[in-house]
């Protein structure tokens, strides 16, 4: 169960904040990693990103070494790519650093030495052009549903 933090939001562009996450990672994560990778995503997501937990979405996946290469060669250790989506506007720079760090240190715990070269990428949507339950986030930071 999630803890009482992951279900607060600190104002209402925050509460309408909807984020997505997706991770693709090299080698294949297990499925224990999988499952302690987007619980502490959605805990970051709502402790120093202010979103809601109950939308946050993760997606995790994983590349062959052959399909994913680093200084032009097979990637032989342990990589990561995250691209995270947040409505523009609802993060300061100081809670996105703070949200990086935060990432790059669970990547870190839960699979061990990463290569240098694994990202964090922090996406800001405009809200008019993304949303969930068919609705945008700017038409939900309007009052429309």
């Amino acid at each position: 169960m999630f803890s009482a933090s992951l279900t607060s939001t600190s104002s209402s562009s925050r509460r309408t904040a909807v984020p997505y996450i997706s991770v693709q990672l090299q080698p294949r994560p297990t499925e224990r990693q999988a499952a302690l990778l987007a619980r502490g995503i959605t805990e970051a997501m709502a402790e120093v990103a202010h979103k809601r937990a109950d939308v946050t979405a993760v997606r995790i996946g994983g590349a062959d070494a052959v399909l994913w290469s680093i200084a032009g060669r097979p990637c032989d250790g342990v990589t990561a790519y995250v691209d995270v989506k947040i409505t523009a506007g609802t993060n300061s720079g100081n809670e996105k650093a703070t949200l990086l760090r935060r990432l790059h240190a669970l990547l870190a715990d839960t699979l061990g030495g990463l290569a240098e070269a694994s990202y964090i990428v922090i996406h800001e949507v405009p809200g008019e052009d993304w949303g969930y339950a068919g609705v945008t986030q700017a038409d939900r930071a309007n009052g429309l549903r």
